[in-house]
């Protein structure tokens, strides 16, 4: 089983639904274009679709006989999220697990899961792997393995014109800032706030909270002054609010994220890593990137690796 490693790094970008939501209000917004307002606990069986041949021998461990069961935080759009006008599951990472479980011949269950306790429950057994924009890190990979399919960085998004001027996560002491649990931003933010005491500047306000669109309201609402996120989602909120938000200063910590899977369940991460490797020489991913505009975080057919989640 391969060994990844970087550093941080998580999402990015709009998609097709943007148009429709383009001039609502936020609030209406984060309601029609989707999520779930408490993001844990529920279950989403994805629409069956009529899987394709087979190409991959499915895992010999899977939790329900058929079914691929799937871990995934769905409050994060683009990648993940729930569209209320079928209350299923949807987003890039759905649509790719689903074109991943169907080489192996298998349904897909979606299990909506708070990201701060997302790689616990697979390590419990709760779903048979995640997909939930992961970023591959040292430190999670001590506990899972990754299967890397998709490359993200880190931005700051705050009012439109950036009237505090801030250009990277060092200028916030002081500021309150807002935040998602369990997410790499949030201990990077910890550790600016430690950096702001030892210079004897005044501490990081932190709000941080387990659905990302309830952390965008605290934004929209001058809760806070900005917002730490990964890249994809930063542009998501920006074009989906034209006018309202923008990205302050640069993307930073670029790197994988990955398909999570048990480490040591040699049977998952192979069948995985080669229907995943099917869907990519297939130009299915490619399709699946075009269709929700994230080619700026699309892998190469030699792909890298790192990422994780405590």
């Amino acid at each position: 089983m391969q060994n990844y490693s970087r550093q941080m790094g998580k999402r990015h970008v709009p998609f097709i639904a943007m148009v429709a939501c383009a001039g609502v209000a936020l609030a209406m917004l984060l309601a029609a274009c989707g999520t779930t307002p408490g993001g844990s606990g529920g279950v989403t069986a994805v629409p069956k679709t009529n899987p394709q041949t087979p190409t991959v021998t499915p895992p010999n461990d899977l939790l329900t006989p058929g079914t691929l069961t799937v871990g995934s935080d769905t409050t994060y759009p683009p990648q993940e999220y729930i569209d209320t006008a079928t209350n299923q599951a949807a987003g890039f990472d759905i649509d790719l697990i689903k074109a991943v479980a169907a080489r192996m011949g298998l349904q897909t269950r979606v299990v909506t899961t708070s990201f701060d306790t997302i790689i616990d429950s697979l390590v419990a057994k709760r779903f048979d792997i995640v997909i939930s924009a992961v970023s591959v890190t040292p430190e999670r990979q001590k506990k899972v393995d990754f299967v890397p399919y998709f490359n993200a960085g880190e931005s700051l998004l705050v009012q439109n014109g950036n009237p505090r001027k801030i250009t990277k996560v060092s200028d916030l002491c002081g500021l309150p800032v807002g935040v998602q649990n369990g997410t790499v931003e949030q201990a990077e933010l910890k550790t600016a706030n430690d950096a702001c005491r030892n210079a004897g500047k005044p501490a990081i306000t932190v709000t941080a909270l387990t659905n990302q669109t309830d952390v965008i309201q605290l934004l929209a609402t001058n809760r806070v002054v900005a917002t730490y996120q990964d890249s994809p989602v930063t542009d998501y909120f920006i074009k989906l609010n034209p006018g309202r938000f923008t990205v302050a200063g640069s993307v930073t910590n670029a790197g994988p994220e990955g398909i999570v899977v048990r480490k040591g369940d040699t049977s998952m991460f192979n069948a995985v890593q080669a229907a995943f490797n099917q869907v990519k020489a297939s130009g299915t991913y490619r399709s699946l990137i075009n269709k929700w505009g994230l080619q700026s975080e699309a892998i190469s057919l030699m792909e890298r690796r790192t990422n994780s989640v405590s």
